[in-house]
Formats: C-alpha cells, structure tokens, sequence
C-alpha cells in the first residue's frame, strides 16, 4: 500500500472511540466515598457517551519519525492505545502494518521488587520479544541506560528520571517495527534526552517507524519528520513540524494580566528565618555490591520566600533529598531542621486509585494529603475548574493520560496551601498551558507559603520561576546559588563528559 511512493504503515479513517461513564465496577473505596459525599443522591442520573477520539483522519508512513502534540485530555495516549490495539475503535476505521511495541509514560510494566536486569526480560517479553533475543542485547541495554551498579538494584531504589532511561532503554534496542514512545522520556535529563534523540534517528532506518508524543515543543521540532496535532479528540492540523507548532502556540489562551513575583522582587522578600537545614546529610542504599551513598554530606540553608529550583541528571539524588524532606526517608548520618507543615507532590498520579473517578480521588487523594473533607468539598469546584478536565473529570483515572494526572494532582496538592510545597517532576508531563498556570500558581503560593522546592530537568522553568537553584551531582552538592549560574555549570559539565573530560 502506497501513495506518491510512500509505503503506508498506519491508516485512520473516521476513526472513534467512546467511553460510558455510567459504567462503574464500585468497589469498598468508591462506596465509602460515595457515603462520605453523600452523593448517593446523583447516583441514578445518566451521564452522556463521551468520545475520547471521534472522526480521526490520518496516515503514517514507513520510516518517518511522527509526532503527536495537543493539550492534557486531547486524546493523544488514547490514540496510542488504539494503534497498539489495547483499544478497539467504536468507530470508522485503522490498519496497521507492522508489529507494534510501545512505552507508555515511565515504568509502565515494571516490577519495583524486582532488578533492573530482572525488569528487562519481564518488560521484554511483555512486549512479545522472545527471551533468546533479550538475552542478546541485555549488556547493550544495561549500557545505553547508563544506570550501572544500579542495573542489578531493585527498581524500588529508581528515581521516576532512572525508570524513563530503562523503559526506553528497552523498547528501542529490541529491534521494533513500529515503535510508540508516549511521554516516555518526560522526566529523562539533559545528557539521556540527547542520546535518545540519536537513537531515534537510529530506529527509523531500521525499524519500519517511530511515533512520538510528547509536550516538549523543542523535541518534537528536533525529532519528528511531521507533526499530529489533536485537540479536543479531533485531529486539529497535520503537517510540517515548524508550521504546525507555531499555530499550536497561537491557540494557546494569551497570558491573564496579574501581579506576577519577578525574580528580583521575590529576592527582596526573603526574610532571615530559617524554614529548612541541612546540616551534612548522607544517605545510603546497601545495594549488592558496596554501600551507595544517595546523598553525601549535604549542607543548605532554605530561608523563607525562597523558590529552589533542584538540578542535576537521573540519579543525582533528587528525589532521594524530596523523600527525606518529606521524612519518607531518615538520614544515616547528619541532621535536618524543618519548620512548618511540608505538602508534596511526587511524581503525578502518587495516591490516585485507577479505577475510581478523577472526582472521587479529589476526595481521596486530599484526604491522603492531609486535607480535611470539609475543605476538600469547599474547594472541590476550584480544584476541578483549575484542572482544566471539564467533564472528564467523571472518567476513571486509569484512562487518564500522565499528563492529566499530572494535572490533578498539582490542582489538588497546590490547595492545601502549606508552609512547604515539594515538587518532585510532577510537572514533567503537563502541556504548555498548564505548565503556565502551574507557574503562576507557584510564584502566587510563596505569598503565603514559607518556600517551594521544585525538581525539575527543564532548565528554562528553573531559570524563570526559581530564586535559586542547587545542583546535585553524584549525592553532594555540586553549586548552591543563582538559578543562571547553576544551569550554566551544570550545561558545561554535560558537555565535558560528552567530549570524555
């Protein structure tokens, strides 16, 4: 099948797929919940059949690189789903040539007790590889993921960034016909994000093509050969990458004139108390082989007012350092002070129940942050309307993208207003719309809050939001200081170790 000498792979026509909303399997959870709502009351009200996708016309050609870019909710990792045949359409039309392998969102498939070797062959042979030909490109994919000594570790010990390497690590050197990548490397740094970038290139030539979706606007421009842009389930424009991200920018609601914290004024609000220190923290993971220090001597001071932007690649320590914040973690060696309550977000979707309704894990997910239910049911409107899931909202979250749940679960934890708001990649998934909101949102809470900590591999979201920035490197702390100098360093460094300094 071909059209202008173009072998065609994949062909959608009118192509739909719908959801019954008032299909509900209720569980214990969802029961109690409903109790504690009393919405018993709704209970027999009919929803209307919501459509995901509906009259989706496109085509995929062999050895093309194909993006897909839209808002959270616009159908995107429905439309994977369906390429992968996880989803049957309701409606029109799809033939795919080819054997499809996809990766959706980090980890997806993982066993956390288990090794990253281990996780290899059971992700692997999830994706229909047979286990001889795993066997053959096992060191290959141990290398590519750069994890190391942690290769061998339970996955439990993985950073959200060290899951992304190994997921795509997997998929791409498995030999794949038509690979989809779906906000696979979201949460991927700097170094690994360029890597899988020439690693795509790589799979077209041999692989019949690759889709991508993706929020990064940059990456798509880089990698995809052309570009679907969905919105609303329905396909807005497909077409050359440049073109087709320049009028995505354009839709984009212009920016809301508020009084916005600029760096140099939020810098002249920083009083002299101290909210957070950290007086040499060391933190260790008995693995296999040695002893792995997480952290290793770490000392800062966090003053109140400040934004801390925290940098450095997959495995740095990070999320090691959120967890202690948090006291998921206690220190081996050293001391932290902490004054006030702490609220954090860890990666999207932590504490949601798949199989119940966006609605009900508002209830859910802010009970388990510590939010009482009379202020759950007082800001519930809020949350939902800053969510930007509009009826969706009713759909369980398992046919949630990452990025709505990412979504959700800023919309939530940033309501509860604490003293200390973490946030540990769990805007790595949202649209640029979002993104925008969630900036705003930040930059408001410090007028109330005592300081925001952010986690983040986009250097630019660091650069505008944060007052300061500290780089992790290898457990310590590499430089403590201004958000343009630390990025500046920390740039500088990735490009001595790609020319092996």
């Amino acid at each position: 099948m071909s059209v202008n000498n173009k072998e065609i792979l994949i062909k959608a026509e009118n192509l739909g797929v719908s959801f019954d909303p008032n299909f509900k399997k209720d569980d214990y959870k969802s029961h109690a919940l409903n109790w504690m709502k009393r919405k018993n009351k709704n209970k027999n009200k009919k929803k209307k059949l919501v459509w995901p996708l509906k009259n989706i016309n496109f085509t995929g050609y062999k050895g093309e690189v194909l993006g897909i870019i839209g808002s959270n909710g616009a159908g995107k990792t429905t439309l994977c789903k369906t390429i992968s045949n996880i989803l049957e359409p309701d409606k029109g039309s799809l033939t795919v040539d080819g054997k499809v392998t996809a990766l959706f969102s980090f980890g997806m498939g993982f066993n956390k007790e288990l090794t990253g070797r281990e996780n290899v062959y059971l992700n692997g042979m999830m994706l229909g590889i047979e286990k001889q030909k795993i066997a053959q490109f096992i060191n290959d994919i141990h290398d590519f993921s750069g994890l190391e000594e942690f290769f061998e570790e339970p996955m439990k010990y993985y950073s959200s960034g060290m899951k992304a390497r190994l997921g795509f690590s997997v998929a791409a050197h498995l030999e794949p016909e038509i690979l989809i990548l779906d906000e696979a490397l979201n949460t991927g740094d700097t170094e690994f994000s360029n890597k899988a970038s020439k690693k795509i290139k790589e799979l077209v030539e041999k692989a019949k093509m690759v889709i991508i979706v993706t929020h990064s606007i940059g990456f798509a421009k880089k990698n995809c050969d052309r570009l679907i842009w969905l919105d609303k389930g329905e396909v807005r424009e497909v077409g050359d990458p440049e073109q087709i991200v320049e009028h995505y920018k354009q839709s984009l609601p212009p920016k809301k004139p508020r009084k916005k914290l600029e760096i140099d004024k939020t810098e002249t609000i920083v009083k002299d108390n101290t909210v957070i220190k950290a007086e040499n923290i060391s933190v260790a993971y008995n693995l296999k082989k040695k002893t792995h220090w997480a952290l290793k001597e770490v000392n800062f001071n966090i003053k109140e007012g400040e934004i801390i932007g925290v940098i450095g690649h997959n495995g740095a320590g990070k999320s090691t350092l959120c967890k202690v914040l948090t006291r998921i973690l206690e220190p081996e060696q050293g001391q932290i002070q902490i004054n006030g309550e702490t609220s954090a977000l860890l990666g999207y979707g932590t504490g949601f129940n798949a199989q119940l309704s966006g609605a009900d894990n508002i209830y859910l997910n802010g009970m388990l942050l510590g939010m009482p239910l009379d202020k759950v049911e007082k800001n519930y409107d809020h949350i939902v309307k800053f969510s930007g899931l509009g009826n969706k909202i009713n759909q369980p979250v398992k046919e949630y993208s990452s990025g709505m749940k990412a979504r959700l679960g800023f919309s939530i934890a940033s309501t509860l207003e604490p003293d200390i708001f973490i946030i540990d990649e769990a805007l790595s998934t949202g649209d640029m719309e979002f993104k925008q909101k969630a900036t705003e949102r930040i930059q408001e809470m410090i007028l109330s809050a005592k300081a925001v900590i952010i986690v983040s591999h986009s250097m630019n979201f660091v650069k505008t939001v944060c007052t300061r920035a500290i780089w992790f490197e290898k457990g310590r702390v590499a430089f403590d200081g201004e958000p343009e100098e630390a990025i500046n360093r920390y740039k500088k460094r990735l490009a001595e170790k790609k020319l092996g300094k």
